[in-house]
């Protein structure tokens, strides 16, 4: 049914109609009649049934309740599996290692003092993780430890598992994510008192020593107050630091002067790549400015009274005061001249490399294994150890420069360096030297640090 108003309207809309032409009269009347029509049918429509009077079936079902003592007896039945993991302590033995563990195996302990690779996981280094899978019982059933040094050997991962037949030891390729860390630091009392303050694993620090070694003296170039910013690879496995891999930047401000060094890749050469300066130019020089790495000067190039003969005379090379056993390094590439006894300079090696130079390392203790005169060598390769023989009043090694064999002060002697990047491989490197700049901005002591340890450090990935 129409109510009034509904009417009115309808009235209303008719009434406007009479303005227009025939044929719009005619569809805006059609229109309106559905309209009433389709309201009229809401209206009669005929309601649902009453959804109470619908008919109503209850269900009853037992269920069964399970006994709570045998799920209990059911639980202490099935095998259970214990997962432990502990960090090597100094001091560590294999059964210290083991209790802490909680593996009670004297059949594991056996097998793994009796084999080779298993043996291997006693070697670890103090705070390395291992984790060792037993039952109920503190059986053995699995172990698993990560091998790893900084010789460029890969690292390996180390299991040692449980079967029907006994145990085996297996060894396979760690999977290792790389970051890159940055730690700054400052000088206080050494260099390395300084790279532990800063979290800086040694083998980096020793890097260090290597990228600068041709503009500093760490033994007496040192100074209260210098600091270092470093850049460099770290890996990990599982969240655990594996091992230290190879500084990609160094900074050291060395009294009023500043180094800096960039690795770059070059795949051409054989050590895959060296360090340059920021404008390009190689920080490698001819000559390292010490053949050993930390040691002090006892004797300088100069007019010395002789500590044996008491004569006055004319010293012709430069004394490094170290402990017997040191190694001493080939200063500059060359080939071994004589490598034998020669009177006063006992245990003697003779380097003859470029342009007329050479150089002379006496008092060694023994030579380097397989050194023969003839044999090239690389600077910095390892050519003998510090010694006391020959005309030596104690273990030192007596360092001579030469020119056209004539002695030179090797402290003060000027050597070029190798030739600077140019064209295509310049604006490579320029790249890499861009982001390292940067990250050395972000080290800046104002910045970073809370004058608490000397150092901080930022990590990314």
């Amino acid at each position: 049914m129409l109510s009034t108003d509904k009417i009115m309207s309808l009235g209303s809309s008719s009434k406007l109609l009479f303005g227009a032409s025939r044929k719009t009269r005619i569809v805006s009347l059609s229109a309106i009649f559905l309209a009433a029509c389709a309201f009229g049918a809401a209206g009669v429509a005929p309601m649902a049934p009453d959804a109470a009077n619908l008919p109503v079936r209850s269900i009853t079902e037992e269920l069964a309740v399970p006994s709570l003592a045998e799920q209990i007896a059911q639980l202490q039945a099935a095998d259970h599996v214990y997962l432990r993991e502990e960090k090597v302590r100094p001091g560590d033995t294999l059964a210290s290692l083991l209790s802490r563990l909680g593996v009670q195996d004297d059949a594991a302990a056996s097998f793994i003092k009796s084999d080779k690779l298993a043996y291997s996981v006693l070697q670890l280094k103090a705070g390395r993780r291992v984790q060792a899978q037993t039952n109920k019982d503190g059986q053995l059933q699995r172990l698993r430890a990560t091998l790893s040094d900084n010789n460029g050997q890969p690292v390996k991962n180390v299991v040692i598992s449980r079967s029907s037949d006994g145990f085996t030891a297996t060894e396979s390729s760690a999977t290792l994510e790389r970051r890159v860390e940055m730690h700054s630091g400052e000088i206080r009392s050494s260099l390395f008192a300084a790279t532990d303050a800063a979290q800086i694993p040694d083998y980096i620090a020793s890097q260090i020593v290597d990228m600068f070694a041709t503009n500093i003296d760490f033994a007496s170039d040192l100074r209260k107050g210098d600091r270092f910013n470093v850049v460099f690879e770290t890996f990990w496995q599982d969240g655990e630091f594996v091992r230290a891999g190879r500084v990609l930047a160094g900074e050291f401000i060395n009294g009023n002067n500043k180094y800096q060094s960039v690795w770059f890749d070059e795949p051409g050469s054989k050590q895959g790549g060296s360090y340059y300066s920021f404008d390009g130019k190689s920080l490698k020089k001819a000559f390292l400015k010490s053949p050993l790495e930390f040691s002090r000067i006892s004797s300088g190039f100069s007019l010395r009274q002789h500590p044996i003969s008491g004569q006055w005379k004319r010293h012709e090379g430069v004394d490094f005061a170290a402990p017997t056993g040191t190694a001493i390094r080939a200063s500059g590439d060359g080939t071994v001249e004589f490598a034998g006894v020669q009177n006063g300079y006992g245990n003697v090696v003779v380097l003859k490399h470029w342009n007329n130079y050479s150089t002379a390392y006496a008092h060694m203790s023994r030579f380097a294994p397989g050194l023969k005169n003839g044999m090239k060598v690389s600077q910095g390769e390892v050519i003998g150890y510090v010694g006391s023989t020959g005309w030596s009043t104690g273990p030192h090694l007596h360092y001579e420069f030469r020119v056209n064999n004539q002695p030179r002060d090797p402290m003060s002697v000027d050597v070029p360096n190798a030739q600077p990047l140019a064209g295509a491989e310049l604006q490579r490197f320029k790249t890499v030297a861009s982001e390292m700049s940067h990250r050395f901005a972000l080290l800046k002591p104002s910045d970073n640090t809370d004058g608490k340890d000397g150092g901080v450090k930022l990590a990314a990935k």
